[in-house]
């Protein structure tokens, strides 16, 4: 259906053009006229149209004034002119408004049915676009808190990489480089620091979990995951590395009318812990705050950074270092590890320059032997209990910063390589036992199930490393095996090819033949017969 709006002040041209438009278009159309400039702007506010066939010269307001009036609020109407006079004036303000066609009367019936078609093909045009655009935020609707919680579980998991959170930040829009996390905690009330209920609750929040997440978003523009417990983690983004008092104190502000909004609509009683502000990639330790603001408080509504529960830093020291350099030593990143050493042992340098050397020293051991840790943690090593009672001596035997400086890098550098060579000598070792496996009992129906069984890790994970290692997926590598004993079996003449298939593993001598073709470039025959004719 098209509503058309026909404005005229000659009777005879608007029932010439219902005429058309009826005998044309039928029931397709639903037609009003006005006659005056006035009438058309109050008959378009009610019954907006979505074509105005108009004609300039009208009493009172005149077409051209007319049509910027309505498009105010008939901004989806395709504007058709029309008039007596042949004027490059109102056709050149016509196309500056944007109307579709400016036609001179007398108007023949075609050329009256072409523009109105051309009309109602722009319009149909619009209104796939809208839906289109209508549908895709409707599944958006669908996917969205999908894709949130799958960021936050990444993040208050560490369960990614770094392209992980790159490519939520892109769906999500996220431009921010910094964040805050929110605990929200519920229960039928509150006791103490605790709610009481805690199960019960949990699954009262699930029932009611899109009324909570329409609820929080009305009040901040955040990410939002699933219900954990009793608790919602929510993830602010935000541009800077800090909270001024002035926007922390509107924060509590507005996570206390959010609970209070919260409790209204759901009937559930809640409390929120806010954490510190953190790049993206350490926002687990602000949810670990936020949580512990509500432990170490009683209040609805409780900020980290209000409470005695963190380290403060002075000015210039390099916190933001810190945490990435033992991350990249947790990875084996060597070359992390190494840039980032090396800019925390500059800054250390510039203040021991100072006259602090002894902070220095004090600081390179503190890092060394944390690092050295995480080696034993994560790289499979064997402690010795005596093994650094050489530390101190040689820490207090450097007596300039440069010499502090490499014995810092070299012993990070050194407890990153640990677990690095420990996950390789551990890979490796799963290699040779699957290599040994495949050797052999490929004449046997295996699969990547069972060699994985045999060297005692996931198939997910042992298909990915078999195919970093080797550079050949299993069912690959299999293959080839395979392959090189059949070609070794074809050089004795005494062996048939069925008996060869079955030698290699295949139960069937067709796909043998097929597998061998593809690989070597000939069939097992031709394989054979060649060998057999060259004497060899």
């Amino acid at each position: 259906m098209y509503r058309v709006m026909l404005a005229d002040d000659e009777g005879i041209v608007i029932d010439s053009m219902k005429f058309i438009i009826e005998k044309e278009f039928g029931g397709a159309c639903q037609v009003e006229f006005a006659k005056t400039g006035r009438k058309v702007i109050e008959l378009a506010e009610s019954f907006r149209p979505d074509i105005a066939v108009i004609d300039i010269h009208m009493p009172g307001i005149n077409g051209i004034d007319a049509i910027k009036e309505m498009k105010n609020f008939c901004t989806n109407t395709v504007f058709i002119v029309m008039s007596a006079y042949d004027k490059f004036d109102y056709a050149k303000e016509a196309i500056k408004l944007g109307v579709l066609e400016y036609i001179t009367k007398p108007m023949e019936k075609m050329k009256v049915i072409n523009v109105l078609k051309k009309a109602m093909a722009q319009i149909d045009s619009e209104r796939e676009k809208r839906s289109n655009e209508l549908m895709i935020k409707e599944k958006l609707e669908t996917v969205e808190p999908i894709i949130e919680n799958g960021l936050i579980y990444d993040i208050l998991l560490q369960e990614h990489f770094e392209e992980d959170i790159e490519s939520y930040r892109s769906i999500l829009g996220i431009e921010e480089n910094y964040g805050y996390m929110m605990a929200i905690v519920c229960g039928d009330s509150q006791e103490g620091n605790h709610m009481t209920n805690a199960i019960g609750s949990s699954v009262k929040i699930s029932g009611k979990y899109q009324e909570i997440r329409e609820g929080v978003k009305s009040f901040f523009n955040c990410k939002i995951g699933n219900v954990m417990a009793n608790k919602i983690a929510v993830l602010i983004p935000l541009e800077n590395d800090s909270l001024e008092y002035n926007d922390r104190t509107e924060l509590i502000y507005r996570a206390r009318e959010m609970a209070k909004y919260l409790r209204k609509k759901t009937d559930i009683s809640f409390r929120v812990g806010i954490g510190g502000v953190k790049p993206l990639r350490q926002l687990s330790d602000s949810y670990k705050e936020a949580l512990n603001a509500l432990i170490d408080t009683t209040g609805s509504v409780a900020h980290a950074d209000d409470l005695t529960i963190s380290c403060n830093y002075e000015e210039d020291y390099p916190k933001a270092l810190e945490k990435p350099l033992f991350e990249a030593v947790t990875k084996g990143d060597l070359n992390g590890t190494r840039a980032i050493a090396d800019k925390y042992s500059d800054w250390m340098c510039q203040r021991a320059n100072d006259g602090d050397l002894m902070s220095m020293r004090l600081k390179v051991l503190e890092f060394a032997l944390y690092a050295e840790h995480l080696a034993y943690q994560n790289g499979g090593m064997t402690y010795h209990y005596s093994s650094r009672n050489n530390y101190l001596p040689e820490i207090m035997g450097l007596n300039t910063t440069d010499e502090l400086k490499k014995w810092f890098i070299d012993k990070i550098e050194n407890a990153c390589r640990d677990i690095i060579s420990k996950k390789e000598e551990h890979s490796n070792d799963i290699m040779k036992t699957a290599k040994d496996y495949i050797d052999n009992n490929f004449e046997k129906d295996i699969s990547l199930d069972n060699v994985s069984r045999v060297v005692n890790v996931s198939p997910y994970y042992f298909s990915k490393i078999f195919k970093e290692e080797n550079g050949l997926n299993f069912i690959e590598y299999l293959t080839n095996v395979r392959i090189e004993k059949a070609k070794k079996l074809l050089e004795n003449p005494n062996l048939s090819i069925k008996e060869i298939c079955a030698s290699c593993g295949y139960t069937d001598p067709n796909y043998f033949s097929r597998s061998f073709k593809k690989n070597v470039g000939v069939t097992p025959t031709e394989y054979k017969e060649a060998f057999t004719v060259s004497g060899r």
